[in-house]
């Protein structure tokens, strides 16, 4: 029985709360999305230079949440698997983590990883991510990767058709204003941006729940006003956690 396509976009954590005993949640979020008792799941670690202190933690976080079969697929300098298409269309969830989305989107395209990942989508395998491994399946939206001044992105992989916020809290993060601003403004379509420890469960093209790993969080749905401004919607987010 063929499985449906789902991605799970998440904003990652970025500034823990005192007391909270959950790192890498959204790893165990994506493996009870994939339906499978051992779940196979891979790391892609483009978007931070496949960093080895990034791998490492993928095992001992991945492998703290029960029984699963973890692998990782690294790109620099050369693949470390024989036949990529392969071994990530046998995966039951790919994670992908964050970092620069500019220079994971170059890396993924010279090594035809876009065409490789809508594959594995559409076959059923759970794609998932964190900040970069959020914004890369939308449209487009807000980066770092050039800088602090946080420019839009607008050829991510596009196989959500919105654009993604991500780390969009209340206060002084200035990716919440800068997203609502340029949706307005015309530069970005209509997206969803959300808060930290938020993520975003599509099935198809569609959002289908909010979750979270923090309770009272949110999901908010933007989009331009037709007077070079935006108006939003809060999308309350369900607290899941094991």
């Amino acid at each position: 029985m063929k499985r449906r396509p789902q991605i799970l976009a998440c904003s990652g954590v970025l500034y823990p709360p005192e007391g909270f005993r959950h790192p890498g949640v959204q790893i165990w979020q994506a493996m009870q999305l994939s339906g499978v008792r051992k779940p196979r799941m891979c790391l892609i670690a483009t978007a931070v230079g496949d960093s080895r202190e990034h791998i490492d933690s993928w095992y001992v976080r991945g492998s703290s949440f029960g029984d699963a079969d973890l692998t990782h697929l690294q790109l620099f300098t050369q693949p470390n698997v024989p036949d990529v298409r392969s071994h990530l269309l046998s995966q039951d969830v790919i994670f992908v983590a964050g970092g620069s989305v500019v220079n994971l989107l170059a890396v993924w395209r010279a090594h035809g990883l876009d065409a490789i990942l809508r594959e594995c989508w559409e076959a059923g395998v759970v794609l998932a991510g964190q900040s970069a491994g959020s914004l890369c399946w939308h449209l487009g939206g807000v980066t770092d990767s050039f800088g602090d001044d946080l420019d839009p992105i607008d050829d991510g992989l596009g196989f959500l058709p919105f654009s993604n916020g991500v780390h969009d809290d209340l206060g002084d993060q200035p990716r919440r204003s800068r997203f609502r601003r340029l949706i307005g403004e015309g530069v970005l379509p209509a997206g969803y941006a959300t808060e930290d420890g938020v993520a975003l469960h599509y099935v198809g093209t569609r959002l289908h729940e909010v979750l979270s790993v923090l309770p009272g969080r949110n999901a908010w749905f933007v989009e331009a006003d037709g007077e070079g401004k935006h108006r939003e919607t809060a999308i309350p987010a369900r607290c899941w956690l094991p």
